[in-house]
């Protein structure tokens, strides 16, 4: 039968459901697709209407590239499928059983917000200072809930912790594919579990994260002074645990050291393997510098140049690489050659020797708005013309280079934005850095006045 000229949504949703019963089991499509419906048709997209964000994301994480396959088997072309929430009546979150849905496909655990593709085992530089918690991490991607459950790994600030969790994130999702995974930072967590509460949904929040096989939690210690958010996930962790879920989590100090944490979820959180992470030697650090150089091609001559930064910069990785990314804009826009001189006069007021001074978003945020003549409230505020979105970005930037925030954090501190917004900036100011000789002048300025001692 020829299939008629005029395809609209609604008739193509029509085809791609009676192939979707095919695939799935009559619960699991009631579940997720009876209420979706086809709303938009184009030439190289298909949006599927659903009743709210819950089925969004559950259908992204699950059965995005089923639906577009498809898609592609009615049409007979590929068309990008995305998804939107209709507005109607309230209605209650679906609640789905692990025995229910369809496995993550594999690499779906490594889109989650705020991953970093850099963030692998192959680029985490091995030195003693991080050697024995590298090795649990790997032990863990490689056997999920076989090795050591949970893992708990703590570090100061900027030493690697979030690159191992995430790493261990994406390896599972890479090489098990029938795994469900999800990387989360703790504002993330509470975020979620705040909106469902106030959206009237908690029991698709519970469902949602009491069902993966492998769940990763950064930075536990901002639970600290929140007992609603402390028992929410200390059911979680049971639920889990009880499953046979592979948990990780990460904190800037030892489970015994969180203050206010409850007595029940601190002992949970030591059943099973702690390991620290330390500031590495110089020797790592050299090396770290090395990875970076060879993974950005970066081509610096002079290898004394990398033992002068290195020895600069002790206690943090980021800053180190930061360190390195603006020696290296510096000879770009000057055109003088990458030296341990240069490196001498671009670092000499940004890191300087001896002890710096505790730097806070805040403390940012007031040297930014001092700098553009802005109140903290337009720095912050919903303003959106060219003379306050620029410093903005610019705040953002230093915030995430400077301090050990997350995402989410920085995008609270800046008037509820979002992480992806954080994302945005820094991508962009990262960029002018290397392009225009005043952001890069800037940039240095604001720093060397954020680390002054007041």
């Amino acid at each position: 039968m020829d299939r008629p000229i005029e395809l609209t949504a609604e008739s193509l949703w029509n085809e791609v459901a009676g192939r979707l019963k095919g695939a799935l089991n009559e619960t699991t499509y009631r579940t997720w697709f009876a209420e979706a419906e086809g709303t938009e048709l184009s030439d190289d997209a298909f949006v599927l209407g659903v009743p709210n964000d819950f089925t969004r994301e559950w259908i992204e994480g699950h059965f995005l590239g089923l639906i577009g396959a498809a898609v592609r088997d009615v049409t007979g072309q590929e068309r990008r499928v995305a998804l939107s929430v209709t507005e109607r009546m309230p209605v209650a979150a679906p609640m789905p059983t692990a025995a229910e849905t369809a496995p993550r496909q594999a690499g779906s655990g490594s889109v989650d917000s705020g991953m970093n593709p850099k963030y692998t085992f192959d680029l985490f530089v091995i030195g003693s200072s991080n050697r024995f918690a590298h090795a649990a991490a790997l032990a863990v991607a490689e056997a999920p809930a076989q090795a050591y459950n949970p893992l708990f790994i703590y570090g100061g600030t900027g030493l690697g912790k979030t690159h191992l969790m995430q790493a261990i994130a994406q390896y599972v999702a890479e090489h098990s594919s029938d795994l469900s995974v999800r990387y989360v930072t703790s504002e993330t967590f509470m975020n979620d579990f705040i909106n469902s509460l106030r959206d009237k949904r908690i029991e698709g929040f519970k469902q949602r994260y009491r069902t993966y096989d492998l769940l990763l939690v950064d930075d536990v210690q901002f639970f600290e002074h929140k007992e609603r958010i402390q028992e929410e996930f200390f059911h979680t962790f049971n639920s889990l645990y009880e499953a046979g879920s592979q948990i990780v989590m990460s904190s800037d100090r030892p489970p015994r050291d969180i203050a206010t944490l409850e007595e029940r979820l601190r002992s949970r959180f030591e059943w099973g393997l702690i390991t620290d992470i330390q500031p590495p030697d110089l020797e790592t650090r050299i090396a770290i510098l090395r990875k970076k150089v060879k993974t950005d091609g970066i081509n610096v001559s002079d290898p004394q140049v990398l033992s002068f930064i290195a020895s600069r910069i002790s206690t943090n990785i980021r800053e180190l690489e930061g360190a390195l990314t603006r020696v290296v804009a510096f000879s770009s826009l000057t055109g003088r050659a990458l030296s341990v001189e240069l490196a001498e006069d671009v670092l000499k007021d940004v890191f300087p020797q001896g002890e710096a001074a505790e730097v806070s978003i805040r403390r940012i945020q007031e040297l930014v708005s001092e700098r553009f003549q802005l109140s903290m409230d337009e720095l912050c505020g919903d303003k959106r013309s060219q003379n306050i979105v620029y410093p903005r970005q610019v705040a953002m930037y230093l915030s995430r280079e400077l301090t050990d925030s997350s995402l989410p954090k920085i995008g609270k501190e800046f008037g509820g934005r979002d992480h992806t917004t954080v994302i945005h900036a820094t991508s962009k100011i990262a960029r002018l850095i290397r392009e225009d000789r005043s952001v890069y002048n800037l940039v240095q300025e604001l720093t060397a006045r954020v680390k002054q001692v007041r």
